[in-house]
């Protein structure tokens, strides 16, 4: 079994002769230091980084994108009007987030910019879970694309093998469903196609 490395948070701190020590914010220099396996993040101020993902998560993210990326961003077989992307660095003024999956209605961005990250809010995101990031993804994260007007998040745990759909209104996260296993589903904002979750887990060895 492959085992998680854990997240690492970063901080730079000092003696300040009072008996007690702060710490500065992070910096985007500091963030684009991190050896290229680790993904790094700064989020109220806080520079975390951590590994590129295991298998379970990987599976998870590559086969939703695969199943969202056809008809969504190329309208081959679907309605189209997005754009889909892995992993694109957002900047949210000195909050920097790396989502597993976001995406732009056309009609708000009508060409993808050739730069190195995203000032634009998207209109959906995906966080693929895993042990050591469930709890920065379900709270410090969901807070800020609440703040920036992110339209959706889902919530994808490979390891419990759900789907949880959010939709934002007045500010709050209205919770749409949660669904798991092989269910086939509808989710905003992608509810013009069927998707089978079943694709998305890495099956299980079987006992020789």
């Amino acid at each position: 079994m492959i085992q998680e490395q854990p997240v690492i948070t970063v901080r730079e701190e000092r003696d300040t002769g009072m008996g007690h020590e702060t710490k500065r914010p992070a910096t985007y220099e500091d963030l684009i230091a991190l050896p290229e396996h680790q993904v790094g993040q700064i989020i109220d101020g806080e520079l975390i980084a951590q590994p590129r993902p295991a298998s379970r998560h990987a599976r998870a993210s590559s086969a939703l994108l695969a199943g969202l990326f056809t008809p969504f961003d190329l309208g081959q077989g679907g309605p189209g009007g997005w754009w889909i992307l892995d992993e694109p660095e957002l900047h949210f003024g000195a909050d920097v987030l790396v989502p597993d999956l976001a995406g732009w209605r056309r009609d708000r961005m009508p060409e993808v910019p050739d730069a190195p990250y995203f000032t634009l809010a998207p209109d959906w995101v995906c966080e693929v879970l895993s042990p050591s990031t469930a709890a920065l993804d379900r709270s410090r994260k969901k807070r800020i694309y609440a703040r920036e007007g992110v339209g959706h998040v889902w919530l994808v745990d490979p390891q419990a093998r759900t789907l949880e759909v959010f939709r934002l209104s007045g500010g709050r996260w209205l919770e749409q469903g949660t669904w798991s296993e092989d269910e086939r589903v509808r989710a905003e904002p992608f509810e013009a196609m069927e998707l089978e979750l079943g694709v998305l887990w890495l099956q299980e060895a079987k006992a020789k």
